[in-house]
């Protein structure tokens, strides 16, 4: 049903079967990081694995691991679902991976054995754990590898029911979810944690980074597939909450709406852009098999709370200068598990949700039902050239952006990197009012990496780190400011909020770059930022306020160092 690049696994299935599957996909995907290939693997209801002989699932690149229940107690697997790091890097390429929807009873695959003897999750960016129950201990650090580095992870809507260890990771972003008895270890530079149980306290300034809230202000989890009872497969889409705290299920079946599988049209790479417009247009929703689908046109997607999904981390590139996807101006759309790439000629927008002033300037979106993306990822370069002058650009109100990382790529196939290469203006363009981003990664774009023009917006977690590559100071200033702030509220936004947001500087091309200030913010009472740092990677580069003219300058000098802001105005 849904081709070669998904497995369906069954507990009646051999271990052995299972456990050779699972290998013969991470020993292709371990170190496949700008590959092509694309994997799901779907555990239908049921045990796996047991003391005596656990299953472990090591997660490589471009990997999806979910469960097929309603509820993540529907699936269980005694062994791991592991994210490891790399000796020389630890975790800090670990991207593009997942895994959801399931209980994990950690068995360790041999006495004192270092990856599998707690639940590894070992990433950086991409590579989200929702609706996950961990039964034993959790940990977010590559503690195997010399150097143990990792920087940057995304959980929500689970229950780490052992604590967590923090240890090395930079930076982090737990969101509704019960970090358990032993709760969360430590923090490094910008820890940030809203509506979850056993949660650290907030405390951030003199060097501590912790940003606590009590409440998710508003959310929408990630719609997932799951086999009923009857054996009928269904796409289940979570209702959207409001100030809420702890996970969806902990009191009985998430809340929300089933949709029957047979109203989705199930694409693979094969499909034209035109045959899943037309299915689109006849009312079905779409679901992206694993693959990379070459876009010579955007997919357009109409219909109030439609649903689009990409299994296996499915990507759209755009080509011949495209849009990759365009949102109507309608309700409750929801877009998520899709990586989005630019092509080699230049695409003014990559993704838009909805149109600059559509439908008459009257509101078309409401807080009931906002339009949602969760898990999409943008790349300008890494695999191949890329070209992208936005590559996100949010005009429908209301709008939830749940984990998002936005990157124009430091790293890649040769010749696919550099300064006039994979030239990318902004990462993210807000222009709806209203709208809300919980987990938000956006890195290295040539001008501000993010643009927020609509009122009403809020931001809790924002991780940047500037363009590595500026070749001297005249290419990256403008109007006598050095540099572009990593987040511009526009001048003329009089209410936003945000909240543990941090921008990294790291120009090694030229170790004399200077940025006049990370965040640019208007000065008006309705603006208000808490929890603001600024670093220095080992050495080049130097930022000289955090905010506007607030706060002290990050280089050389104090490498490593955070320069904090704990509130602003």
């Amino acid at each position: 049903m849904f081709g070669p690049n998904v497995c369906v696994f069954t507990p009646s299935m051999t271990q052995a079967a299972i456990q050779n599957d699972v290998n013969a996909i991470y020993a292709q995907q371990a170190t496949n990081e700008m590959g092509t290939a694309r994997y799901a693997l779907l555990f239908e209801p049921g045990t796996y694995g047991s003391q005596s002989a656990p299953l472990d699932i090591p997660v490589g690149y471009y990997t999806e691991v979910d469960g097929l229940g309603q509820d993540p107690s529907d699936v269980v697997i005694n062994g791991g679902v592991t994210a490891v790091g790399m000796n020389g890097s630890g975790a800090l390429d670990i991207f593009w991976r997942s895994v959801s929807n399931l209980t994990i009873h950690v068995v360790p695959v041999a006495p004192g054995d270092c990856h599998t003897s707690n639940e590894m999750w070992a990433v950086s960016q991409a590579a989200p754990m929702r609706r996950v129950d961990v039964k034993d201990f959790t940990t977010f650090m590559p503690y195997c590898e010399n150097p143990n580095f990792a920087s940057g992870g995304f959980v929500a809507d689970s229950d780490l029911e052992g604590g967590a260890l923090n240890g090395s990771q930079q930076q982090f972003y737990v969101r509704n979810s019960n970090l358990g008895t032993g709760g969360w270890s430590n923090y490094v530079w910008n820890q940030v944690f809203s509506g979850d149980i056993n949660a650290p306290a907030q405390d951030f300034g003199a060097g501590a980074a912790y940003t606590t809230l009590a409440q998710t202000p508003v959310s929408r989890e990630k719609p997932y597939l799951y086999i009923d009872g009857s054996g009928n497969w269904n796409m289940f889409v979570p209702s959207p909450q409001t100030n809420s705290t702890g996970t969806t299920w902990a009191n009985g079946h998430t809340p929300g709406t089933s949709i029957p599988l047979s109203k989705f049209f199930i694409a693979t790479p094969s499909d034209s852009v035109s045959t899943i417009n037309n299915a689109l247009s006849k009312g079905l929703n779409l679901l992206l098999t694993p693959g990379v689908y070459n876009v010579n046109s955007p997919i357009k997607v109409k219909r109030t709370d439609a649903v689009v999904q990409g299994l296996g981390f499915a990507t759209l590139t755009a080509t011949s200068g495209s849009t990759a996807l365009t949102t109507a101006d309608v309700a409750g759309i929801d877009i998520s598990g899709l990586i989005v790439d630019a092509g080699p000629v230049n695409s003014p927008v990559l993704m838009q949700i909805g149109t600059k002033n559509g439908n008459n300037g009257v509101p078309h979106n409401q807080p009931s039902d906002p339009t949602g993306l969760q898990d999409v990822f943008f790349r300008v370069g890494g695999p191949h050239v890329g070209k992208a002058t936005v590559s996100l650009e949010v005009n429908t109100p209301y709008t939830i952006l749940d984990d998002l990382w936005i990157w124009r790529a430091d790293h890649g196939v040769a010749g696919s990197v550099g300064w006039t290469v994979n030239t990318a203006n902004n990462g993210l363009v807000v222009n709806g009012d209203n709208v809300t981003a919980t987990g938000l990664f956006v890195e290295h774009f040539q001008q501000y990496n993010v643009i927020w023009n609509g009122n009403g917006g809020e931001v809790i977690f924002f991780q940047n780190e500037l363009p590595y590559d500026p070749p001297n100071q005249a290419a990256y200033e403008h109007d006598g400011v050095l540099g572009y702030a990593a987040f511009k509220v526009a001048d003329n936004v009089q209410t936003f909020h945000g909240y543990g947001m941090g921008s990294y500087i790291f120009t090694n091309v030229d170790p004399s770059i200077h940025v006049s200030h990370a965040f640019e913010v208007p000065n008006t009472p309705g603006v208000q930022m808490n929890d603001l740092l600024t670093i220095n990677l080992s050495g080049p580069g130097t930022i000289d306020h955090v905010i506007n003219d607030t706060g002290g300058p990050v280089s050389s000098a104090n490498e490593d160092v955070a320069s904090q802001v704990v509130s602003y105005p």
